[in-house]
């Protein structure tokens, strides 16, 4: 009986099949269609005669004997140097979840455990410093750090993304503690741990799919950051938003569009990527955040 009752008509398989196919076309198109011009040249890509001419690439097979190039890939690469961008990108991005994934589990454990009054309005404040725009808090910093001549560094820049992303993780992190019974750090400290110990061995176990989840949050915050690595960089520090900006500048120049395309898509591949590979990781952290036990 109970097989007939889990049994789906065929229509309404078929509908949300159908339905799910649509949308991930939907979803895949920009990217898609964003990696395909980037094989083009400009002429091709951002054709007003015919549109047509982006999928068949007339002016490309005539420049490069191809309907395909990687100019635009060689371009942003080695002429404009697109790879220290990667490489900045790829330090901030790794200190700050670091730093804030450390300062944030430790916070977040602190304040899911403590029984004091004050703890709400804490997680109150950090809230209301993590809605204020990016642009509000980064001109308060401007001034110091040109009078400390530390305007234009990596490390400085990292600073100030941990301190804007902080109040985030303190909230994430708190409600994935919470949703902890305080059962199991008291039993590991009956067997003798320290709080720290029972913390470490109990607690952390337990919270990495929490972690995980945060760290995904704090990695695409560093990642895709344009208006704090902007304001705080120099050209040659610059991450990889920032320089993908600076091939397009105040006026379009034949050919660096198409370093921006090229440049965009070998940004967007590691997303893709991350998210493939936490994404079990990504659903079960948010699932536990959302319950308490």
């Amino acid at each position: 009986m109970s097989n007939l009752a889990d049994k789906k008509p065929p229509s309404l398989v078929a509908l949300s099949t159908g339905f799910v196919l649509l949308w991930l076309v939907i979803a895949a198109f920009p990217f898609l269609w964003t990696m395909w011009g980037s094989f083009k040249v400009e002429a091709d890509f951002f054709s007003r005669a015919d549109w047509m001419n982006a999928i068949t690439g007339p002016v490309t097979e005539r420049q490069y004997g191809s309907p395909f190039t990687g100019a635009g890939y060689e371009g942003a690469w080695v002429e404009q140097e697109f790879w220290r961008a990667v490489l900045n990108t790829a330090l901030v991005t790794f200190s700050v979840v670091v730093i804030s994934l450390t300062l944030g589990t430790l916070g977040g454990y602190a304040l899911a455990r403590s029984g004091f009054k004050y703890t709400f309005w804490l997680l109150m404040a950090a809230l209301v410093f993590r809605a204020m725009p990016h642009v509000t808090l980064v001109s308060g910093y401007l001034l110091p750090f040109f009078q400390l001549n530390i305007w234009g560094y990596l490390p400085t820049t990292i600073i100030v993304l941990v301190a804007i992303n902080q109040p985030f993780t303190l909230w994430m992190l708190h409600s994935f503690f919470l949703s902890i019974p305080k059962d199991l750090d008291e039993a590991a400290m009956v067997d003798g741990c320290t709080r720290f110990q029972a913390f470490r061995l109990a607690i952390i176990p337990v919270m990495w799919p929490g972690v995980v989840t945060t760290g995904l949050f704090s990695f695409l915050l560093a990642y895709n950051d344009f208006t704090v690595t902007s304001m705080l960089l120099t050209q040659e520090n610059a991450t990889m938003i920032p320089k993908i900006n600076s091939f397009l500048g105040s006026t379009q120049e034949e050919g660096k569009v198409m370093y921006a395309v090229a440049a965009v898509v070998s940004a967007i591949v590691p997303l893709f990527v991350l998210i493939l590979f936490f994404q079990r990781q990504i659903v079960s952290g948010l699932t536990a955040g959302a319950v308490k036990g």
